[in-house]
Parts: C-alpha cells; structure tokens; sequence
C-alpha cells in the first residue's frame, strides 16, 4: 500500500504507525525483550512512524525506543512526542501543563532520553486549560526554528482549537481516537482537519482490545491496566460490547479475514488522510495488524461492517468521567 502523508505540509509515512505506549504503561506488565523484538519487527516490514509520549512510564517509553532504535538509521524513523501531562511518582494524574517555558524543559529532557537531536512531531497531549493553545504552538514553532523538532501536531483537540492553533503554525496532524465504535470525529473535527490539511494519526483503532477479536468476557485485568477503569470494559457492557464483535466475526470470517484485520481496513478506507496507530507489542499481533494492509474492502464490505457495527452502537463512553472532562475534542 502506498505511503501516506501527514497533512499537507508533513513527511510521507507508512500507511501504519505503531503506538508503543503499551510496552511501557497502561496495558499491565509487557515483556521488554518481545517489545523490542516487535519494534524490530516494524522497522524491518516499513513502518517509519512511532508514537510515544513523555509520560509513558514517566520516560521509560522513550528510552525503550532508544535502545530500540540503537542501530536505525535516524531518517528511517519519525518519531512522534506527546508532552504536558504532569505526573507523581505513583502514577497519578495532576493535570496538564503547556506553558512555553514547561514545553522547551520536556523536549529537552524527550531528547536525551530517546537519544535524538530532533523529534520528527511534538505534540500537546491534552489541551491546558490554563495556557492559550497559541503559546503552546508558538513555544514548539520556536523549537523548530532552533532545531530539535521538525513538525507540530496535536491531540484530542476540539476544531475551534485546531483552528486557532494552525493559525499559529501549521499543523501536521492530530493524534485521536477513531475507529468502528468511537466515530465523533466525522462529525465536526475531521472535516475542520480536511479544510485544513491536517492528517488524522488514529488511536485506540482495536478499541484497546476490545474489537480485536481477541477479547473474552473471561479475560482478567491486572491491577494497573486502564481498561479495568474504562466503561467500555465493565461488567454492565461488556456483554452488548462482546455482541457486536461476533456480528463483526460473521464479516470477517466471510471476507477471509481476521476481526482485527477488518476492523484496521476499515480505519484505513476512511481515506489516505487517516493513518492507524495500531498498539501491537507481541509480534503476532504485529504480523496480523500489517496483514490488514492486503484487505481489500468493496462498497459492499464497509456496508455491512457498519450494520454489524453501527455508529454509536457501544456501550459506554471511552475514558471515565474525569478522563472524558479533560478532552477538548469532547466539548
């Protein structure tokens, strides 16, 4: 499949990028040597984009992509940043901040962590209530001037603020969830991303697991994995969620195809703009995402993978109560 663009002013990319936050933070215990062995397995197949973000682990992320990338060639890679979100050393949540003086402290320390000269895309991880989008943007058009970053994109940002923020400088792409059970976007955020020129990098693509096809309602969470605290995963809807699936399996068995690998060409058919960040951090679950790149979906497909799955069909909403509070893109 041919590569795709973020935005109109951006670098070429494979059409997947892999989001290795999983191997670091989130998901419960990950195998550091599988992980490695993955993202060696991506690079190798093409993949160039992988995201991470600063506060993965507080910083164990991106030194695992350090070691990970020892022997790449920089150029080969892009490597995209999330910054803001502030953390204490349990692992909690103390809000976000995106002064100008707080952007240039992250990429400094993001640099030396992931043993770079430049960040191929910085991006603001959640929007600080506090801090007008256009001192964040501006502090990161300073870094590009300077160097030590090449693009700007955003995350989970409203289209008023994509506005503002592209009026500032221009805009790459924004990083947000999208895919069969999480399509907000197509409302009002993605066509504001299309009259701009701003490419989507999609997350949570599998539903974090949930529409992979590999989900069971016997499946045990360990104690630090976010989805024990996700409304998608509870108890009360977990079973109308898991229903859905099986009508999916139906399409996917007669396509040939895995659910995964149905559900990831479908993120890929919503147009070349839309570059699926697909969480892989086993290898066979790498192996069966980039075998969705040879799906081939008709008019006829993509009709009855939204029957089975039709727009707000899922129960719950995607982050707890105070997650959904600190999203731009939910106001």
């Amino acid at each position: 499949m041919a590569s795709r663009q973020l935005g109109s002013s951006g670098p070429q990319v494979f059409p997947l990028g892999l989001g290795c936050m999983g191997m670091s933070d989130f998901y419960g215990p990950a195998d550091r040597t599988e992980s490695l062995a993955t993202l060696a397995m991506a690079i190798e197949r093409g993949m160039t984009l992988l995201d991470t973000g600063d506060f993965y682990a507080m910083g164990h992320n991106e030194l695992l992509l350090q070691e990970g990338l020892r022997n790449v060639r920089r150029d080969q890679v892009q490597i995209s940043v999330k910054f803001g979100a502030l953390r204490g050393p349990d692992g909690s949540w103390l809000g976000f901040d995106c002064r100008p003086a707080a952007v240039k402290n992250f990429v400094a320390y993001s640099l030396k962590r992931l043993g770079t000269d430049y960040i191929d895309i910085y991006r603001p991880a959640r929007l600080d209530p506090n801090v007008p989008i256009e001192e964040t943007i501006g502090a990161i058009a300073d870094l590009i001037k300077a160097g030590y970053v090449r693009h700007i994109g955003l995350s989970e940002m409203g289209a008023e603020t994509i506005r503002r923020a592209h009026r500032e400088h221009p805009i790459v792409d924004l990083q947000i969830e999208y895919s069969l059970i999480s399509r907000g976007i197509e409302q009002k955020i993605l066509p504001a991303c299309r009259e701009l020129g701003i490419a989507v990098t999609a997350y949570g693509v599998l539903g974090r697991g949930l529409i992979s096809g590999h989900w069971s309602k016997a499946q045990r969470l360990e104690a630090n994995d976010f989805r024990g605290h996700s409304p998608r995963f509870d108890p009360a809807n977990i079973d109308r969620n898991l229903a859905l699936v099986d009508t999916l399996r139906q399409v996917a068995t007669a396509k040939g195809v895995s659910v995964a690998q149905i559900v990831i060409a479908w993120a890929l058919s919503r147009g070349s703009d839309i570059i699926p960040l697909v969480g892989a951090r086993r290898r066979e679950r790498l192996a069966e995402a980039l075998g969705a790149l040879e799906v081939k979906l008709t008019a006829e497909d993509i009709a009855a993978i939204e029957k089975a799955v039709p727009p707000e069909a899922v129960a719950g909403a995607r982050y707890p109560e105070h997650g959904m509070a600190s999203l731009d893109s939910e106001r």
